[in-house]
């Protein structure tokens, strides 16, 4: 439900900035909002649960959830709309790590990688039907049925979880005061973040006075949070879970893992749509065929899972991205919808080998007591990578499409031979239909010219961007090396 809801509203963005009349600056407010209350929530997810209890606290979470989709769908301005977003994002985001976490406690730890993989399963089936069903129901209703949705869903989860969700025994209420600095720096700090690396792009980074304010404060409150979380006698986060190295390596390759994931998923569906003239229906079907292929690859990974060699299902799923991003480093500008499927299908098959093995890896010494706080990091890092991915890919789009294109317009002068041969060709193509004077029609010879440089200068762009993350898979690698077989490692 939470995954439909950020894909589904993507798609609606449009009719609701028609709806309320503002710009496109102003509507993307919408989707930074939940971003930036998804992540906050994130860290605060184990201290949360365990104070007013897992189960309380979830179906608590389900409720807000559903209470703000149906404000979203009522909202009778923008302003009120981003607040029930906000609100939306707490709660969405809470319950992710909490989903996980009950997992992780209900199933022995050597089904972890069959749990994981029929969780997995249900993370990718909402990005895979969300932009399909958002489009439907804001073409065929309008754009608030993609809010109303949640409420069946949401209800029948909420009886579920009521009658099927137990606390463990060892879920009892922290003592002594709660530590209300860690709340405020936590929320200063990945807050700012989110808001710096969802915006930097559009107001050119630290060349804006209003990125800059945000990325001052992103430091400071993150700084003041490790700090605080170090010398507190009952911290709100635990750090003592980086001193395993399994965890650590876990969350460091998730960081990294989510960096290059989301930032293939946001480079793939811009190049079909800019440059080869995709509609988003057609974008949407190549996300879909990776989908389908995730979706076949999570029972054999969790039948694997806990069997083979963690180290050896991450590499494999490695190597298939780096095989994926390597196809794609070859496109063209006449290139066809199987061989981009393709590419696509590799690199989803091997998102399920990383994915799961990564996570049970890197829970293998964790206590059951432990596992709220810890899997409320686990997807803070890969949160952050994944927005870190995404601000990065889009940068080094922009900037090397710059780059290639004042590149290529040194060889578009009157002394290059190649370029007259190209200005006569367009021109004796236009000559027969154009019916303007020679001059007018030189000069729209050389606006074409331009166009087709254009396109080839963000044809390149993009191949630089499949390239940096074709290299960041290939430096994911010794890392593997960090972790061990789930087997191999007890809790401490």
């Amino acid at each position: 439900m939470q995954n439909i809801d950020t894909a589904v509203a993507n798609v609606a963005l449009p009719h609701m900035a028609g709806t309320f009349s503002v710009g496109v600056d102003e509507i993307a407010w919408v989707l930074t909002a939940y971003l930036v209350a998804n992540a906050v929530i994130l860290p605060m997810t184990g201290f949360l649960g365990m104070r007013f209890g897992r189960k309380r606290f979830y179906l608590s979470c389900l409720i807000l959830f559903m209470l703000a989709s149906l404000g979203s769908g009522l909202a009778p301005s923008l302003a009120f709309l981003i607040v029930m977003r906000v609100l939306q994002g707490l709660a969405g985001g809470a319950m992710v790590p909490m989903c996980q976490a009950i997992l992780l406690e209900t199933f022995p730890r050597e089904e972890h990688g069959k749990a994981m993989a029929f969780f997995g399963a249900g993370q990718i089936v909402g990005p895979l039907i969300g932009p399909v069903l958002g489009g439907y129901l804001t073409d065929t209703y309008t754009w608030p049925w993609v809010f109303y949705v949640n409420i069946p869903v949401g209800l029948m989860a909420l009886v579920l979880g009521f009658f099927f969700i137990h606390d463990p025994s060892y879920i009892k209420k922290p003592e002594g005061r709660v530590d209300y600095w860690s709340f405020l720096f936590i929320t200063v700090g990945v807050g700012s973040l989110e808001v710096v690396l969802s915006r930097g792009e559009r107001y050119d980074w630290l060349d804006s006075p209003f990125i800059k304010i945000f990325a001052f404060c992103a430091l400071v409150g993150l700084a003041l949070f490790v700090w605080r979380s170090l010398t507190a006698e009952k911290p709100l986060v635990n750090f003592a879970f980086f001193r395993k190295k399994e965890f650590s390596a876990g969350a460091l390759l998730m960081f990294t893992w989510g960096f290059g994931l989301y930032g293939a998923m946001v480079t793939i569906p811009l190049f079909v749509q800019e440059l080869l003239g995709y509609n988003a229906t057609w974008a949407g079907m190549i996300l879909s065929v990776g989908g389908l292929s995730a979706l076949a690859a999570m029972p054999i990974v969790g039948r694997l899972t806990g069997k083979v060699d963690t180290r050896i299902l991450v590499f494999a799923g490695l190597a298939m991205n780096i095989f994926s991003m390597t196809l794609y480093r070859h496109i063209y500008l006449g290139i066809d919808f199987p061989y981009l499927a393709t590419a696509r299908l590799f690199q989803s098959f091997g998102q399920a080998f990383v994915s799961i093995p990564l996570l049970v890896a890197a829970f293998a010494r964790i206590r059951p007591e432990e596992t709220g706080q810890a899997t409320g990091l686990y997807n803070l890092m890969r949160n952050e990578g994944g927005s870190v991915g995404i601000a990065l890919a889009s940068t080094v789009l922009a900037r090397r499409t710059q780059f290639h294109q004042s590149a290529l317009v040194g060889h578009l002068n009157p002394f290059n031979p190649a370029y007259q041969s190209a200005l006569s060709g367009i021109e004796q193509g236009l000559r027969p239909t154009a019916g303007v004077d020679p001059g007018t029609l030189r000069l729209m010879a050389v606006h074409i010219l331009g166009l087709q440089l254009g396109r080839q200068a963000s044809l390149m762009a993009f191949v630089d961007v499949f390239q940096m993350l074709m290299v960041l898979f290939l430096a994911l690698s010794p890392l593997v090396l960090l972790l061990k077989k789930p087997r191999d490692a007890r809790p401490a």
